[in-house]
Order: C-alpha cells, then sequence, then structure tokens
C-alpha cells in the first residue's frame, strides 16, 4: 500500500470512529429525545465541514413497529378462536385482517391500520447537501442514525452452531431467513380453517392459535426490550456520510451533487425515508438521481445487496447501478460480494419503488449474518472498521462514475 493510500485510509477511519462511538451513547429508540439528540450532534458535525450545507427536517412517525404488530397478532389469534368456536365467518374476517395488516407493515404498504390506532410522533431527518449545487447529476447516500430494540428472535446462536458444523451448507445459501413469515403463518393457518369441514377447521384453528401466540411472545419481548448501541446498524452507515462529506472537501467531484440523508424511524420500518420522499421528491428526477444505501456495512464482509423484503423480495430498479458498484470496487481492490437477497426492509425499497436507480450496501460475518444485529453486543469495539473504510471508498468511486 502506498503511503499517501495508506494516510487515506487512517484519516477514513478516525473520522468514522470519532462518529461510531460519539453517537452510541445515545440512546437512540424511534422518536425519542436521544434519536434528536444524535441527529442535532450529526447536523453540527455535517455543518463544520466546509462545503456542507446541513439541516434537521422534522417529519411524522407512529413510533416503532411492535405495538402495531402485536395488536396484529392478537387480532389473528382471536380469529383463530372464532374458528374452533364454528363462527367462521367472523373468524376467517379478522384472521384476513390481521394477515393484511401485517403484509402492509412489513412490506412498506400505506399502513392503514398504524394511522388509525397509532398516536403520531415526530422523527428527525439530517439532509446535508454537498458537492456541486449545479451538478447535472444527484446522488442521494442513505442511512439512518435510530437504533433498533433487541429480543431473543436475533439471536445469532443456532446460525453460528449450523455454521461451525456444516461450513459448506451457510456458504451455500444467499438469502436470510425469513423470519416475518411466522408471523403471518397463524393468521393464514386460520384463514385456511374456516373453508374446510369440522377437521379442517380443528387443525386450523389451532395452528393458527399455536403460531400466533409464538409469533405475539416473539413481539411483545422486541416491544419490551433495551435500544441496542446499533454501532453497525446503522452507525456504521452514519459515519460513512460523514467521512464521505469530508472526501468531497478534500477532493471534490465536477458536476455531481450529494445529498448526504441519514434518516430517523428507519425501525419503524421505514418511517423517515418515506417522508423524506414525499417532502423532496419534485426536485429529484429520476432520470438523473441515483440512490446508494448504506446500511450495517461494520461486519466482515462487505455485501452488495439483490434484493429485499421482509414477506417477498423485491429487486432494486436500474439494475445497471449494482453492476457499475460492483465494477467500482474490483477497480478499487475492494473485497464485494454480491448475489445475495436479504429478508430485511431497508430505506432503498421505498426510493427504489418509486423509479429510482438504487443500490444497497451491507455486510455479513461469516455465518451469513450482519454482525451482532440488533444485539446489545453492538458496540463500537466490535465494528470491523476496515470494511466501513471500505464502504466508504466505494461509495466514493462510484460517485467519481457520475462526475462531468
Amino acid at each position: 500500500m502506498r503511503p499517501q493510500e495508506a494516510e487515506g485510509k487512517a484519516a477514513i477511519e478516525a473520522t468514522l470512529r470519532e462518529v461510531v462511538e460519539t453517537l452510541a451513547a445515545f440512546d437512540r429508540t424511534p422518536c425519542s429525545p436521544g434519536e434528536r439528540g444524535a441527529a442535532e450532534w450529526l447536523h453540527g458535525r455535517m455543518s463544520a465541514i466546509d462545503g456542507v450545507e446541513a439541516k434537521l427536517e422534522d417529519e411524522p412517525s407512529w413510533g416503532t413497529f411492535p405495538p402495531t404488530s402485536v395488536g396484529l397478532t392478537l387480532t389473528g389469534m382471536l380469529g383463530a378462536i372464532l374458528t374452533l368456536r364454528d363462527r367462521r365467518g367472523l373468524g376467517a374476517l379478522l384472521a384476513a385482517a390481521a394477515a393484511a395488516g401485517l403484509v402492509d407493515e412489513a412490506q412498506v404498504g400505506p399502513r392503514i391500520v398504524r394511522r388509525l390506532v397509532r398516536r403520531r410522533r415526530q422523527t428527525v431527518n439530517v439532509v446535508a447537501r454537498a458537492g456541486d449545487p449545479d451538478g447535472a447529476t444527484t446522488l442521494v447516500v442513505l442511512a439512518h442514525h435510530d437504533a433498533a430494540q433487541t429480543g431473543a428472535v436475533f439471536d445469532q446462536t443456532l446460525q453460528r452452531k449450523i455454521h461451525e458444523r456444516a461450513p459448506q451448507f451457510v456458504e451455500r445459501s444467499k438469502a436470510s431467513p425469513p423470519l416475518w413469515w411466522l408471523g403471518l403463518a397463524g393468521p393464514l393457518a386460520s384463514l385456511a380453517g374456516t373453508s374446510g369441514g369440522p377437521r379442517v377447521r380443528r387443525l386450523g384453528g389451532r395452528t393458527g392459535l399455536a403460531l400466533g401466540a409464538l409469533g405475539a411472545v416473539l413481539l411483545a419481548d422486541v416491544w419490551r426490550g433495551e435500544t441496542v448501541p446499533g454501532a453497525n446498524d446503522n452507525l456504521s452507515g452514519v459515519a460513512c456520510q460523514v467521512a464521505l462529506a469530508e472526501l468531497l472537501r478534500e477532493r471534490p467531484i465536477a458536476g455531481l451533487r450529494v445529498l448526504l440523508v441519514s434518516c430517523g424511524a428507519e425501525e419503524t420500518i421505514q418511517d423517515g425515508i418515506l417522508a423524506f420522499m414525499a417532502r423532496h421528491r419534485d426536485e429529484l428526477d429520476p432520470a438523473t438521481t441515483r440512490f446508494v444505501n448504506l446500511d450495517t456495512v461494520g461486519s466482515p464482509h462487505l455485501v452488495l445487496v439483490d434484493a429485499e423484503g421482509l414477506m417477498w423480495l423485491e429487486k432494486y430498479h436500474g439494475p445497471w447501478l449494482c453492476d457499475l458498484v460492483e465494477r467500482r470496487a474490483e477497480e478499487e481492490g475492494i473485497a464485494l460480494h454480491r448475489g445475495y437477497r436479504f429478508r430485511v426492509s431497508t430505506d432503498s425499497v421505498v426510493p427504489s419503488r418509486a423509479g429510482y436507480p438504487t443500490a444497497t450496501l451491507v455486510s455479513m460475518t461469516d455465518w451469513r449474518a450482519q454482525a451482532n444485529y440488533h444485539l446489545p453486543s453492538d458496540t463500537p469495539d466490535n465494528l470491523d472498521y476496515e470494511t466501513v473504510t471500505d464502504a466508504t471508498r466505494l461509495v466514493y468511486a462510484v460517485a467519481k462514475s457520475f462526475a462531468r
């Protein structure tokens, strides 16, 4: 490695550590004072960089997802009970409503239930503008500064043991487990039970009741869980944004406007990015705007995601952008894994559906999981800063591709 390159990497890592270690001290539960405090610190840090104009934007949110999801799961269980009591019409109605509501929540739909029954709260996005304000092309770099609550469902012990005993099986897998299917299975089983005779009704009702109870317990456990430090998810992405802003100051890119957008309430399943798109859609031309999302990039291996979705997988709009990211990684000598499908929901899904070319960078461990994902161990000292540095360098290399 050339001395100048080593010096550049060291400067990037110093910024990354500063941002992560500072913000990890905030309790960043969505819509909380800590989330706002973190956003205000980030706003000040961005504003201190020459050539960057940062702004705080208050936006609506309805809080974390477990309360709504628990309520929907209990509704599905009530449908199962009514099915067992031979009140199939009402049982089917409640089971169908629960299933539709869970899909609406998980797959980032219109969120009918949460808007009807939840109290409207407030989150805050940080929007920093850098680069050439008159640039013909716009690059939006996304991350999120809020943090998730933990729960037993996020334990990675089983995945690690499978990797230890059958590493070849894990290495062939390129899709994460669909955890939200468990919550949907209960209402669907109850609904199926309403369509048959007594035996089918009993089987469907009992299965729906059992699966619903399991889902409700797991969701309630997350509801009561503590908020994790969130160093990997997603201070790693936020830190990349700050380091990228400094790179743009030191090495400007002609003809490229850059928006560094750190969203709040991502862990509510995308309230922050939905509000950002509603506010800024008119100024972002899909023909000249590209989105790159940095979400949990502090595990040992950097990954370019091909598709995402909690219920079903959605490929990103503009696959040429993912091809471009892959080429730039190869040119920069950055190891990048591709072909993975993640059963998670990131902010990428919103601009992708709106017709913007979108690429998502995440990371994973040897056992195909995001390191310390939604666990109390997601602390700054467990972050792989080499991967976070590579993510920063890669996004800057991609940005140079759009230079005038």
